[in-house]
């Protein structure tokens, strides 16, 4: 399978060669086919010419943007092609009528796949999860029941995380477990972990969305925004536990990633250094384009793929009426 992703961590120049991309930098010139490319994410300072983009928009490359943080900056995003006036009104409207069950499907979505990574560790003796397990299992549908607006669903969600987060002490070393969520910036370790991994994953929903009608900027569960494309928060929440955490804990557990080697730690803040970023990246990589059979199409497809098809079940939830179910890792589908 052909690498479509690349990514570039030090700082150099992209031109355009022809129909290739040329990257210079103090170690000399590297080419790319561009029909090779559909994803470019750069993490260090980088100088772009004009014709490059010009190529990159008429190939279809989704090029992303990060700080030196890790943080998500900005993404070119080439021009639409997949352009429904009609969809984009009908999920307006969804919006309006139909916010509060979308919202509530995906936090259900949350959960359930929240269980299958746990139930792993369960499994193999850490018998201290229990509560928790029980609680997702017969509990959070219940509160999902009976919230009556939007902020009474989020706050079913944020009692998820917090839960969970609260669980990491009973699997993972003692560096990397979690006092509290800091985002920006992130202030240890495990924070800064998370906070990259799902940065990662929203730029891959991102891309994924881009492949089908749906309009980015309208969104269910988060509040849309000028200035971010919140539909890929939406989607990619329920691939959190089974790409971004799993990629954690396995870079954690088995020692591929660790405290002394692989961060930056400053007064304020907690990153990753180059190393531990590549480490992470390929991980990362290999994880979402892990392949399993998918139950209902009786085919293998990739996790990648799978938040593609959650867009194309919105779509249809939208547009028909169809029942919309996110991804359910325990049911593969």
């Amino acid at each position: 399978m052909k690498e479509e992703t690349r990514y570039i961590f030090s700082k150099g120049d992209l031109n355009r060669q022809d129909f290739s991309i040329k990257f210079k930098n103090e170690k000399g010139n590297n080419y790319l086919p561009i029909k090779d490319i559909k994803e470019l994410y750069c993490f260090n300072e980088l100088t772009i010419s004009t014709k490059l983009l010009d190529l990159f928009g008429k190939a279809g490359v989704t090029i992303h943007f990060f700080n030196y943080y890790g943080n998500y900056t900005g993404t070119f995003y080439p021009k639409e092609y997949l352009i429904s006036g009609e969809l984009t009104v009908k999920q307006a409207k969804a919006y309006l009528e139909k916010r509060e069950d979308i919202a509530k499907l995906i936090i259900q979505g949350i959960a359930n796949n929240i269980y299958f990574t746990l139930y792993h560790y369960y499994r193999h003796g850490k018998k201290e999860l229990k509560e928790y397990l029980d609680w997702l299992k017969k509990e959070v549908s219940k509160l999902l029941e009976v919230a009556k607006n939007i902020n009474q669903i989020l706050y079913v969600e944020g009692t998820i995380w917090a839960k969970f987060y609260n669980t990491f002490q009973y699997f993972l070393p003692k560096d990397f477990v979690m006092n509290k969520r800091v985002k920006r910036p992130p202030d240890n370790p495990i924070n800064a972990l998370i906070s990259f991994g799902n940065t990662l994953l929203y730029t891959k929903t991102i891309s994924q969305i881009y492949q089908t009608h749906l309009n980015q900027e309208i969104s269910f569960l988060h509040e849309p925004s000028e200035g971010r494309f919140s539909l890929c928060l939406d989607l990619s929440e329920v691939f959190k536990p089974i790409i971004v955490y799993k990629t954690i804990f396995d870079c954690i557990n088995n020692k591929k990633i660790t405290v002394e080697k692989h961060f930056i730690k400053e007064l304020n803040y907690c990153i990753l250094n180059e190393d531990g970023k590549k480490i992470f990246v390929q991980a990362f990589e290999d994880r979402i384009n892990q392949t399993f059979l998918h139950n209902k199409l009786h085919r293998k497809i990739t996790y990648k793929k799978a938040i593609k098809l959650d867009g194309y079940k919105l779509i249809k939830y939208i547009v028909e009426n169809q029942d919309f179910k996110p991804f359910n890792m325990e049911e593969k589908e």
